[in-house]
């Protein structure tokens, strides 16, 4: 049985195994957030592979991004409850195997409703990790260098984004496409006993599950990201899109209702009338919204308006989605030092300005160079905003409602992504889209002018939260 370590310990020599927990907690949540988090865009530059090879119809290819995404979101918040009532370190390792698992089942799909049904018990695994690796980091790791471990933990989440589409386009060409998916599964099988062994158990406060307050906040977030994945295909006005979203919003409003009368509430009101945190959690979901919105057409923009492949377009998007791996440690560094909202806010406006610049610059047959400098812009930013927004989040909740901050904050910033993608995607959409570079090119500079609109709007999120933090003191010795 695991305990733990006192000040008395650490006098004898304790802090050196609270140091190796700290860095064995760092490895391995690390690992498993890249994981999970390249899956959500490993798969599109697949997809015409996928339609030759199982069959699949547009809608099924859709659906193989969609199915992970939705999982996610929609259980992020019952598995940072799963932790707090079960073990964070039990249900991390639990989320490792149903996450593995699925992964290998994708692998063996032998039809596009198989590869769906694997996508979306992916996404539940991925649920349940994912939150839970920003918590047990926040409890191994001292306050005054917790900026430090979540940037880090920021840039390994960002080396996810950059990677995907440069994994999925040089597995594709490389080998095959079930393989994307049994990469998945060694890594999983490393992970699980080492995180058994390496991670130390720690609980939430709740002593009961809040199953209705689960019920309610999964079954509303479904109906809300299922009208928004659905909306461009049925219409922004039709009765499955309209009903979804009303149905979803009025079960989040039944769930807010019985949060504030459940006697062991799953997610606590008094946590979001904390101003910091709150906007911590506004600032992610418009931070997402511009990025995955404008991510998803750039690399459609890359292969159908300026020829490249798959392998081509990915190593193409790193100068934008590659700085988050050298620049989100700094930045969580300086963030222990100055705090976390003048970073935010710089790196909002940097993500505005890179995607404005592409809108002015794109036309058809345009040279690469013009690109990369406004794609490293919109990198940096990014940059800056993945590790303080986390630090934010998990830095203004009490230490015993860290999961539940984690799990909220990650199941908006999904939400934002989904949302970003649909807003976007109806900016562009217009007949015959695709039919030439000229028609492709008016829309999605539409579009990229929204991304911008978003990511100013988290700007002003970013400020209207807490007062500007002064610089912070120094610890002293004693304190380290």
């Amino acid at each position: 049985m695991r305990t733990k370590t006192t000040r008395a310990d650490a006098a004898r020599g304790g802090d050196s195994a609270g140091r190796g927990r700290t860095g064995w907690t760092l490895l391995l949540a690390s690992v498993a957030v890249f994981m999970t988090a390249l899956d959500t865009l490993v798969v599109t530059t697949a997809l015409p592979v996928l339609r030759e090879s199982l069959h699949a119809s547009l809608p099924s290819l859709e659906w193989t991004v969609n199915a992970y995404n939705l999982s996610f979101a929609c259980l992020l918040l019952t598995g940072a409850a799963l932790g707090d009532r079960f073990g964070r370190r039990r249900m991390f390792t639990v989320g490792l195997f149903v996450f593995t698992a699925a992964s290998a089942a994708a692998a063996l799909s032998p039809s596009a409703g198989a590869l769906i049904a694997a996508r979306a018990v992916q996404g539940a695994g991925a649920a349940i990790v994912t939150p839970l690796t920003l918590t047990l980091i926040s409890a191994a790791v001292p306050a005054e260098k917790r900026g430090a471990a979540i940037g880090l933990w920021g840039g390994i989440a960002g080396l996810a984004v950059a990677a995907g589409p440069v994994v999925g386009g040089a597995v594709v060409d490389g080998l095959d496409w079930h393989w994307i998916f049994w990469l998945n599964v060694p890594i999983g099988l490393a992970l699980i006993p080492l995180s058994a062994a390496h991670l130390q158990e720690s609980f939430g406060p709740a002593t009961r599950l809040d199953v209705p307050g689960l019920g309610l906040a999964g079954m509303g977030l479904l109906g809300v990201t299922w009208g928004l994945v659905r909306a461009n295909d049925a219409g922004w006005g039709s009765l499955e899109v309209v009903g979804s979203l009303a149905a979803g919003a009025a079960l989040l409003y039944a769930f807010a209702a019985w949060e504030r009368r459940a006697p062991e509430p799953m997610l606590p009101p008094a946590l979001f009338r904390r101003r910091e945190l709150a906007s911590a959690n506004a600032v992610s979901f418009f931070m997402y919204a511009g990025l995955f919105g404008v991510l998803f057409l750039m690399s459609q923009f890359l292969q159908s308006a300026l020829g490249y492949g798959p392998l081509g377009a990915g190593l193409r998007l790193l100068p934008w989605t590659a700085p988050p791996m050298i620049v989100a440690p700094i930045a969580g560094v300086l963030a222990d030092r100055y705090g976390n909202r003048p970073f935010m806010v710089l790196g909002l406006a940097l993500q505005a300005v890179g995607y404005g610049w592409v809108a002015l610059i794109v036309h058809p047959g345009m040279g690469y160079a013009e690109l990369g400098v406004a794609f490293t812009v919109a990198g940096v930013g990014t940059s800056f905003c993945f590790p303080t927004v986390a630090n934010a989040v998990m830095g203004s909740a009490p230490p015993e409602l860290a999961g539940v901050a984690s799990g909220a904050n990650s199941a908006l910033r999904e939400l934002g992504g989904v949302f970003g993608v649909a807003i976007l995607a109806a900016v562009f959409a217009r007949p015959g889209a695709y039919g030439s570079p000229q028609v492709f090119v008016h829309g999605f500079t539409q579009a990229l002018w929204v991304g911008a609109g978003l990511s100013a709007l988290g700007i002003v999120a970013a400020l209207l939260g807490s007062r500007w933090p002064r610089r912070l003191p120094k610890p002293r010795l004693a304190e380290v």
